[in-house]
């Protein structure tokens, strides 16, 4: 009970979108307009006669191959998959693509219109509202601003969980920081004094 080409064109003429159906290759070509991908193509693929889906985009991002801040581009590809679901990447240093993908096996069940339409909308959301200003913004900076965005996260949880628990740290990194600043032998006669 594979999956199919005219099923998932099906799907499509659904919701109203344009495609080309490229029977040769096992797959249907669409896309659309985003935000910050102006040629978001889109490629839906079945393979192993149907019981393998996948949807990708091709050529999200480009010259990441010699960039100098290639390490945290691609360390920031994989902090992506990991904080959100379905979407993985894919990099060929070959040439240097970056695709985004989401792809699974079906086996013997049906590929259901829900399923459909929620990959086809996560693809483009996650890529081109959360994943491309990101990622545009490490190759400028070299910096993931989604770090900092989980540090405000974990804080919030903190002050959730344990009211008064950050005021706590805050104090303690303080003491810390003069502690830092101060030369052993002050430390060692404010010792004296306490004695």
């Amino acid at each position: 009970m594979a999956a199919t080409l005219k099923q998932i064109a099906g799907y499509l003429d659904a919701k109203g979108w344009k495609y080309r159906i490229d029977e040769e290759g096992s797959r249907i070509l669409t896309g659309v307009f985003g935000s910050n991908l102006e040629d978001f193509l889109i490629v839906i693929q079945l393979d192993e006669d149907g019981e393998f889906f996948e949807m990708f985009a091709p050529r999200v991002l480009a010259g990441v191959q010699n960039h100098p801040h290639k390490t945290a581009i691609l360390q920031t590809m994989l902090a992506i998959s990991w904080e959100t679901k379905m979407l993985q990447w894919e990099y060929d240093p070959s040439d240097g693509e970056i695709r985004a993908i989401i792809e699974f096996p079906l086996e013997d069940a049906l590929l259901t219109e829900r399923q459909f339409n929620r990959c086809l909308l996560s693809l483009v959301e996650l890529v081109d509202e959360l994943a491309l200003p990101r990622l545009k913004t490490v190759m400028e900076t070299g910096e993931d601003p989604g770090d900092l965005e989980e540090g405000e996260r974990l804080l919030l949880a903190l002050q959730e969980e344990s009211p008064g628990l950050l005021t706590v740290l805050e104090r303690a990194m303080e003491a810390r920081k003069r502690r830092g600043r101060r030369l052993p032998s002050e430390e060692k006669d404010d010792d004296e004094s306490l004695a």
